[in-house]
């Protein structure tokens, strides 16, 4: 059997066997040098149960609803650390949230910059990016796509730009 106790000093929960009973021991929690209490003498067990008559709660009757518990609450005197940190915002989100300008997304496709047989897909790109300025663009990244010709009904593949900016 079991002797539960409290901690003269720092009112500690402590649980000891009855066979320690008197003893005296160093405290946990505080590091002060307590006795043991010697163990209460159970009570008598009747010989005779007498059931109640009636309806029994099954919640109340039970063994573990008879069991007093001394659970004590932890205090703290700062604020409880952080255990799963907040992650990084996307670039994407922060760049939106460093200005009221809206993320905007442009494609430049080579084959739209051909005219008449002059290639002005570098013009084209860098009147966009002029347009736009420097300090409002996120990212450019070039792509590469297929599409079928109309005429011979071949599959061509062709490049452009992807321009994310803040716009």
């Amino acid at each position: 059997m079991d002797l539960t106790f409290n901690c003269p000093k720092c009112q500690q929960e402590l649980e000891v066997d009855a066979a320690g009973a008197g003893q005296e021991i160093e405290c946990p929690s505080c590091g002060e040098m307590i006795q043991i209490p010697e163990s209460k003498s159970s009570t008598p067990v009747p010989d005779e149960v007498i059931l109640p008559s009636g309806p029994i709660n099954a919640m109340a009757a039970s063994a573990a609803a008879k069991v007093e518990k001394h659970l004590k609450v932890p205090i703290r005197d700062k604020p409880s650390d952080k255990l799963i940190a907040k992650s990084p915002v996307p670039l994407e989100v922060a760049a939106k949230q460093d200005s009221d300008r809206r993320l905007k997304l442009k494609c430049i496709r080579h084959i739209d910059c051909v005219e008449v047989g002059h290639d002005r897909f570098d013009e084209t790109v860098t009147e966009f990016l002029m347009k736009v300025g420097e300090q409002y663009l996120v990212s450019i990244t070039a792509i590469n796509y297929s599409i079928v010709d109309i005429a011979s009904q071949k599959p061509l593949t062709d490049y452009g730009v992807m321009i994310v900016y803040k716009g």
